[in-house]
Order: structure tokens, then sequence, then C-alpha cells
């Protein structure tokens, strides 16, 4: 896809007014979302998400734009299975439930930013390095192998951990274990202290780039164009705030989720190792955007369904447990 500098400056800039216009209509004013506004942004969203696929439809045919909706549909479905990560980091620091939203955009924030930079990373070594499709095709598939482990071993007493660069930040600057509002600093005794706000940011922000050592190999085997792989990228995460705030309550519900994920992060493995055979000369046969689109999409949805059905079943028995032990 041909992208000029004037639509990458004017596509950053749109981005930077929505999220604005997110943060003075929504965010600005600390409150809990509730469901209904939360359903609303939400929505929004993915309207806009979908306008942009059929502005790329129009500027430059169906398959950017096929590339972009299956970028984005892969990035939202990992997105979801980091919210259950996010909601442990908010347990962990204790954030009372009417700042959550503002942690979380400017978590958000901060993930976009650093994503920007790994993206732009990916796109030099993807621009100079045919090989390195083996090497993400590889990751992907192991990463594949390690959730369908981790679903197996269905680990409920998960805790957050922090990362290196969290402990280091908290072990060299000083802080306070009190919340001041939504304030990042306070000076407490002529001392200036950071508040648990800006240390849960930062949480969320830098664990968010953890999880995108999944995630951008995943959308580099759907779509080479940094402007797809970047714009993805920014609309999956963009309504991840209000997502939060939507399905928090029905994560649990999710049970097959991560069966899910590791099927289609295999299957983009298996696509990357083809590519990158395909690159070095063997003729092999190549994944194409349409089935990728519709694979993607098929698995999503019967992951989802027997997930409902199986968290259905499970609470059914539960009701029915204390009635076989009374008779």
């Amino acid at each position: 896809m041909d992208v000029s500098v004037s639509l990458w400056v004017g596509t950053i800039v749109v981005l930077v007014a929505l999220v604005v216009a997110d943060f003075f209509i929504g965010g600005r004013k600390p409150h809990e979302v509730s469901i209904k506004e939360a359903g609303i942004w939400t929505t929004v969203w993915v309207v806009l998400a979908a306008i942009f696929g059929g502005f790329l439809w129009w500027h430059s045919g169906a398959t950017p734009a096929g590339e972009f909706f299956a970028g984005y549909i892969t990035e939202k479905s990992l997105s979801v299975d980091n919210l259950f990560v996010f909601i442990l980091i908010m347990g962990k620091f204790a954030v009372p439930r009417i700042y959550q939203q503002r942690v979380l955009m400017f978590g958000v924030i901060i993930a976009l930013v650093l994503r920007a930079v790994f993206i732009a990373g990916g796109a030099a070594l993807v621009a100079q390095f045919s090989w390195v499709f083996f090497i993400f095709g590889g990751f992907l598939i192991w990463t594949a192998w390690k959730l369908i482990k981790e679903a197996r071993a269905d680990e409920e007493d998960e805790e957050f951990e922090e990362n290196r660069l969290l402990k280091s930040i908290e072990k060299r600057f000083p802080s306070t274990d009190k919340y001041h509002g939504t304030k990042l600093f306070i000076r407490e005794n002529g001392r200036r202290l950071m508040t648990p706000m800006l240390i849960v940011m930062l949480a969320i922000g830098t664990t968010d780039v953890l999880f995108a050592l999944d995630s951008i190999p995943a959308i580099f085997g759907l779509t080479q164009d940094p402007y797809i792989v970047f714009t993805a990228n920014a609309f999956a995460l963009m309504g991840l705030r209000q997502l939060y705030f939507l399905i928090g309550g029905l994560l649990k519900k999710l049970v097959h989720l991560s069966y899910g994920l590791s099927v289609i992060l295999g299957f983009i493995g298996v696509k990357l190792v083809l590519h990158a055979l395909h690159e070095q000369g063997v003729h092999v046969p190549e994944i194409g955007i349409p089935f990728s689109l519709g694979f993607i999409v098929v698995v999503l949805a019967v992951t989802t369904v027997t997930s409902l059905m199986a968290s259905k079943r499970a609470a059914l028995a539960e009701r029915d447990e204390p009635q076989k032990l009374d008779a």
C-alpha cells in the first residue's frame, strides 16, 4: 500500500483528536463507568474502526482493507485476554473504581506509544531480512503451545507480578501508599512523592508491551504494511478502556478463550513459516487474507459459544450440588 507522508500525518492527527475527545467527553471527570456508558463507547470505537476499514477499501482496494480487519480482529481478541491481567493489576494496587478509567486511559496511551516503537523496529527487520519470518512464525507456534499448557493447568490463584522496570522505579523514587485523587505526584513534608496512580499507570502500560511480543509478530503474519499494522493496533487499543468495563464481569465465562487464541496464533505462525519459505524460493502454498479473516472469525465465534455453554453447565452443576448434599 502506497502511504504518503500527508496520509501518515493526517492519520496520526485524527487518532490523537479521537483520544483527546474520548478524554474530555468520557474520561475527564473521575466516575464509575456504567455498563450502558461502556457499551455505547465500545460501539463507537468499533464503528470508527469499520469506517476506517471502509476508507482503506476506497483508498487502496479490498486487500489492504481485508488486512486491516484481520489485524484489527486479531489484536482485539488478544487484548481481551490482556484484560485478565489488567484486572489483577487493579486488584494488586487496590485502585478505587472511580479512578480505574483514568488509569486505563493513560496506561493504554503509554502502551500505544511503546508499541509504535516495536512496530517501527519490526517493520525495519521485515524490510531488510525475510528470514525474520521464520523467527516470528516459530515464536508464535511456541506461544500457542504455551497458551494451551496454561489453559490446561487452569491456574485460578494467579497473581500479578511486577516487572523489573516497575520495581526499579519504585525503588529509586519515593512514593506514597495512598491515592490523592488523580494526582501523579504530591508534596509531603517538603518531599516530592509519586502516588500509586502513576505506578499503576506504568504497570498497565509496560505490562501491555510484554503482550506486544505476541501480538506484533501475529499481525505481521497478516500484513507487512507498517501503516496497517499501526492503525490496527491503535484502533484495537483505544477501545480497550470501555471494553474493560463492558465485559469485565464476563471474562470468567470465556473459559475457552485461551484455546481459541492459541489456535489463531498457531495458524498465523504456520502462515508466517509458509511465507518465509516462499520468500526463500521454496514452492509452498500461501494462505490468503480472505481465508485468514474467515478462519479467525470462525475460531472466535466457536470459542465464544463453547465458552458460554461450558460456563452455563458449570453454573447449573454448582447450583445442583447443594441439593444433592441435602438429599
